[in-house]
């Protein structure tokens, strides 16, 4: 039986999310990857448990995560029921909705039929009564945003989730969400961007409307799926995802030479901060006071324990903060 280190909460950070009174750990662990029904049940099992351990209490899936779709929900709630169960109350668990999941014209983008679908599925493969948060994972251009909107209201309502956040939102659609979500007397709590050092595009106006709105966020992909790491500094590795042809998000057209010689020079410079490139990286978004959590994934223990220990080292001087913006350029 599963029991939880005593001292779990002595190291981690927790930030609390926008204006509300919730806090969520600053490294959190998504289960997008290393989760799925073709991975090895037992060594999700020791990620979980690790996490948990390191003071990681939330927990990131989606309703199409896996392979296969659902799959990840699935291993999740049989972990939950044979070790996390009695922790259930220390732990922020998040699913989402707004991708395809099923056949047909019903399962997939925003609709309310969709999102209430969704959800209940979601919960029955976790064995959950509620998430404490549910996210709309994108916003659907064909279906009114006030639909959508009082679809996540409703859910709150109903008590099958805590609070509601959005996903991969511009900050025009962000804007008009939350003054929907508002109105509703259901706030967004948080807005899941992509964010790292490779991909800024939520400087461009998004992080000020979190701001405004006092909305949370948690950015995932802050390691450019891997390239911000030690792995690619000699080529890459074959286990890595950017080796398998398949891989959706990364592949070989993406790590050029010039990239691989910005990632040395800033591996050059974590070094000298006492720390891994992927540290530095993790503590580079944290800089910000608008990200409550960077969204980390791993599939080996010792990468949620090296990531972890970004939090030692999360201040910058004005010259490091230079440097970083000199070798990006």
């Amino acid at each position: 039986m599963y029991v939880a280190n005593e001292k779990r909460y002595d190291k981690m950070k927790y930030n609390r999310c926008g204006k509300s009174g919730i806090k969520l750990p600053a490294v959190s662990l998504g289960l997008w990857h290393n989760f799925g029904g073709v991975d090895k049940l037992e060594t999700q099992k020791e990620l979980i448990r690790k996490a948990f351990d390191l003071g990681i209490t939330h927990f990131d899936l989606a309703n199409n995560y896996g392979p296969p779709a659902g799959s990840a929900e699935e291993n999740f709630g049989q972990i939950l029921k044979s070790d996390m169960l009695p922790y259930r109350d220390e732990m922020i668990i998040s699913s989402k909705a707004g991708y395809t999941m099923w056949d047909g014209p019903y399962g997939d983008w925003g609709s309310k039929k969709y999102l209430v679908a969704s959800i209940d599925q979601s919960l029955k493969r976790m064995g959950l009564n509620y998430v404490d948060i549910f996210y709309h994972h994108r916003p659907d251009p064909n279906t009114p945003l006030e639909e959508t909107m009082n679809a996540l209201a409703l859910l709150v309502q109903q008590g099958k989730a805590l609070y509601v956040g959005l996903s991969n939102y511009s900050p025009e659609e962000t804007k008009a969400a939350s003054q929907i979500l508002k109105d509703l007397k259901t706030p967004c709590l948080i807005h899941q961007p992509s964010y790292n050092m490779f991909n800024r595009n939520i400087e461009d106006g998004l992080l000020d409307v979190l701001d405004e709105e006092g909305i949370g966020s948690i950015v995932f992909v802050p390691l450019a799926q891997g390239l911000l790491t030690d792995k690619c500094l000699k080529g890459i590795p074959e286990d890595s995802r950017a080796a398998n042809i398949t891989a959706k998000f990364l592949n070989m057209g993406d790590i050029t030479e010039t990239k691989i010689a910005k990632i040395k020079k800033l591996n050059e410079l974590a070094l000298e901060r006492g720390q891994s490139l992927a540290q530095m990286a993790l503590a580079w978004d944290l800089r910000r006071d608008t990200v409550t959590s960077v969204l980390i994934g791993a599939s080996k223990v010792n990468q949620l324990e090296d990531n972890v220990m970004a939090l030692d080292r999360l201040d910058f001087t004005v010259d490091e903060l230079g440097a970083i913006e000199q070798i990006l350029k």
